[in-house]
């Protein structure tokens, strides 16, 4: 073993101040009222964490979409059967509203018997044509049966109608998403209202959700996680972590899985490196080290194992498949709703494909997820089975255990792909836990309801602004470029993490920023991530695209700076001191700085933090044959980066009345000087057309 204990990537505290748990005159929760307040809107996209109450704020704006504003059917669509029980009836007019939600009995498809779709049921297509011939206002069905629906009666079959996507993640601007496509023809016909929500904008495969055409016509709702969890009544805190492993997960999961808490553990799929091959034998192993099987209860199907203490544990397993009856009574009384709210109804749950989206087990304090994962989207919904509030509960875990990189193997290559993935979703959890950030020039003034601390805004001096109620922080950075077209202020207040997390994703950035130690910190924050916003946002005027890149960049480096101090490790020795909020981190930094400016922002190596915390994690002789392992894939510059380095190369000589000199003392002047050339050189090539 590598070390004895995880190592957290941050634990995260808020103020803890229940207003997310508080409901007004009509029974909203504040993410519904916010989201009802833009009812009116054609197309709205609610992007709001798990358990934030997204499926009962559609159905307030569902409500007033049929009775108020002209439309004659709702249809709720949502990725997987289990999840369609969120849209049951709700007595909504016993908590104030005006109207309940009722969704007649046969237009539930998603309580029809068998499993979910992978080919096309015809008597559900049919169903979903009938609905639409009825005078029923509701109809709750899966994305296959919607998808098939829409291929058989056509988009114009809809017209009138409210289409609502739960778990919206699941489309793809690319043209072979089947539900991406048909969203983008319904949205060229105009005559359907559209309601889209996730608790995850990312895809897995960093393809955009959305066309940024189609995009720009949706009004977007945020709820951040932060807000989420600042307004709980119980729950304190978030710790997220990986911990390194050598040899089997089997023996290493001991570290890492505490039986006092209750914990979902997913294990690796069967095809993963650190799958055995025996998905029901790991099963097995996993219990035998909590203690000694007792035989399985006759009612809920739960594994009974007795501890060493003498205390016995309940535990449901939902990986073997073997025995769908089986399986199904497990299901069953996980879902039971007489057991809602019974915290001793089961201990421990092991999963491998389940227990993920849309899984609703309020107790839960520990998710422990057994290998890299492929999607952030996955990843962010099993973090969100562990941020649930409930009583007694006030720190929950999420901890990715992942093989530590064998440079001795054939497969080096992935398993450091592996590792960087599994910290990139690390900082991009970290980024959408973070408050929210406003960037201003300096000396702009204060924002209304900011507080800016005894002395008030002062003119001249760095000046931070923080609103605790919406978990919102105000910085003024000297030099920073503001964006000038409406979308560029968009992107700026609501899509910053899409960037940051396209950012983080792409291993020819977290690599070398990780691992190579010639890195220059204005090479990652000014040309990489240059490079990501053009390829993201290329409609935008280069002003824009910059302006992005300067917000962008300076809400990524802040969380990490404060990262840094909040673990103890920005002294440069890696070694993990006492945590206090990352959220007084934010506010240290930038009062310790005496002048918050953008070049002091680009020259600061965003992943300097996760490499303080991978080294202490990290067996030191591994960690020396993956940077070596990293350092050989080094790239020359594309004409590309060249042409950018030329660009600010100019700026350069623009602002210091000379040139950049290619044996500068400086790295990020050589960097320039050397793109400069290059650029010259592609340019006599005819690179440039």
């Amino acid at each position: 073993m590598t070390a004895d204990k995880p190592i957290p990537a941050v634990t995260f505290q808020t103020a803890h101040n229940g207003v997310s748990a508080k409901a007004n005159s009509l029974g909203m929760r504040p993410m519904q009222e916010r989201a009802y307040n833009k009812r009116g809107e054609q197309y709205l996209l609610i992007k709001s964490p798990p358990a934030s109450g997204k499926s009962r704020a559609l159905m307030f704006i569902a409500l007033d979409k049929l009775h108020n504003q002209g439309l004659s059917q709702a249809i709720i669509v949502v990725p997987e059967k289990s999840i369609g029980g969120s849209f049951a009836d709700e007595p909504l007019t016993m908590y104030g509203f005006w109207a309940d939600w009722v969704v007649q009995p046969q237009w539930n498809l998603c309580n029809a018997p068998g499993p979910d779709e992978v080919k096309v049921d015809a008597s559900k297509v049919k169903a979903v044509g009938q609905f639409l011939a009825s005078d029923d206002k509701v109809l709750v069905c899966t994305h296959a049966t919607f998808r098939f629906a829409v291929e058989a009666l056509g988009i114009e079959a809809f017209d009138g109608r409210l289409i609502a996507i739960d778990e919206f993640h699941h489309v793809s601007a690319n043209p072979d998403n089947k539900l991406g496509s048909q969203l983008t023809a319904f949205i060229a016909r105009d005559k359907v209202h559209i309601i889209a929500m996730t608790g995850s904008y990312f895809r897995g495969d960093t393809v955009a959700v959305l066309t940024p055409e189609d995009e720009a016509k949706f009004e977007t709702v945020t709820y951040t996680y932060y807000e989420q969890l600042n307004g709980y009544d119980h729950l304190k805190s978030l710790a997220i972590g990986y911990f390194f492993y050598t040899g089997r997960y089997l023996t290493a999961i001991e570290h890492c899985l505490d039986p006092a808490r209750k914990t979902i553990v997913h294990i690796p799929s069967v095809n993963s490196k650190e799958s055995t091959k025996d998905k029901i034998k790991e099963v097995e192993e996993i219990m035998e080290y909590l203690g000694d099987w007792q035989g399985a209860d006759p009612v809920t199907g739960f594994h009974l194992v007795k501890l060493a203490d003498g205390r016995t544990l309940k535990i449901a397993d939902l990986v073997d498949d073997s025995d769908p009856a089986k399986r199904a009574k497990v299901l069953s009384a996980l879902k039971d709703p007489a057991h809602k709210n019974d915290r001793d109804h089961v201990d421990i749950i092991i999963a491998l494909g389940m227990a993920k989206e849309g899984f609703d087990w309020i107790w839960c304090e520990h998710a422990l997820t057994v290998g890299y994962r492929s999607s952030l989207t996955e990843i962010i919904q099993i973090i969100g089975r562990a941020t649930r509030d409930a009583p007694g509960k006030t720190v929950a875990t999420f901890t990715n255990l992942i093989a530590e990189p064998d440079a001795s193997e054939a497969a080096v290559a992935d398993a450091i792909n592996d590792t960087l993935k599994a910290i990139a979703a690390s900082l991009l959890m970290e980024q959408v836990l973070t408050p929210k950030f406003q960037f201003t020039p300096k000396n702009t003034g204060p924002l209304p309801d900011f507080n800016y601390g005894p002395g008030g805004y002062q003119e001249g001096k760095t000046n931070v602004g923080v609103n605790e109620e919406r978990g919102e922080f105000h910085f003024e950075i000297a030099g920073l470029a503001t964006p000038k077209s409406p979308e560029a202020a968009r992107i700026c207040q609501q899509d910053l993490n899409e960037v940051i997390a396209s950012y983080v994703q792409n291993k020819d950035v977290i690599g070398p920023g990780l691992f190579n130690e010639e890195a220059v910190p204005q090479d990652l924050t000014q040309v990489q991530m240059g490079k990501i916003v053009r390829d993201r946002y290329p409609d935008l005027t280069p002003e824009d695209q910059e302006a992005v890149r300067q917000h962008a960049i300076a809400a990524l480096n802040l969380t990490q700076k404060a990262k840094a101090i909040a673990m103890g490790t920005d002294d440069g020795s890696g070694e993990v001191k006492a945590n206090t909020a990352l959220i007084d981190g934010v506010k240290q930094f930038a009062m310790d700085v005496k002048e918050l400016d953008i070049d002091l922002i680009d020259s600061i190596n965003p992943f300097q933090a996760a490499y303080s915390i991978l080294a202490k994690s990290m067996d030191e002789a591994t960690l020396k044959q993956v940077k070596a392992a990293v350092a050989a894939k080094k790239t020359k510059i594309t004409p590309d980066e060249a042409k950018d380095l030329a660009g600010r190369a100019v700026r350069f000589k623009r602002e210091r009345g000379r040139l950049p000199s290619i044996i500068a003392a400086d790295a990020w002047e050589q960097r320039l000087a050397e793109g400069a050339a290059a650029f010259m050189r592609f340019k006599e090539e005819g690179r440039y057309v």
